[in-house]
């Protein structure tokens, strides 16, 4: 996701965001650090896909299914994964080249979390350079030396 946005006092700013696989280190969330990664994860939906298959596979030929437990199973089977694609954090940066009056390059980036967080914390970053010429100090993003 990459966007253009003139600022206010002419200078041309780059929002982008990119999606992160691996959670950024984040001085103020050190209680995440010491999380499992991604063993636990793996080993409950392992669980889970082998508790599925042996239920079809132990029923007896008399069982009959129906529709609607077939379509549970599916739905609990896909929500997790979805919702950890969903919620993956992002970087979102703001940077310009600055101008050759008196205005420096300058870059603002910070971690989002959520598709929809980041299109709205995007929106929201190029309307302020639009108004202002700067990303908000309030949001997401943080000025990078």
């Amino acid at each position: 996701m990459e966007r253009e946005v003139r600022g206010a006092d002419g200078r041309k700013w780059k929002v982008s965001g990119q999606m992160e696989w691996r959670h950024p280190l984040q001085l103020d969330e050190f209680e995440h650090d010491v999380s499992g990664g991604n063993t636990p994860g793996v080993v409950i939906s392992s669980f889970l896909v082998l508790f599925v298959v042996m239920l079809f596979l132990w029923r007896p030929e008399a069982v009959v299914t129906p529709a609607w437990l077939l379509l549970g199973l599916v739905l609990v089977l896909v929500f997790f994964p979805a919702r950890w694609l969903l919620r993956r954090p992002w970087t979102l940066m703001a940077e310009t080249d600055g101008d050759d009056e008196e205005h420096p390059p300058e870059r603002w980036v910070g971690v989002v979390r959520g598709v929809v967080q980041v299109r709205q914390d995007a929106a929201t970053t190029a309307r302020n350079i639009e108004v202002y010429s700067q990303p908000s100090g309030d949001g997401p993003l943080q000025p990078v030396d």
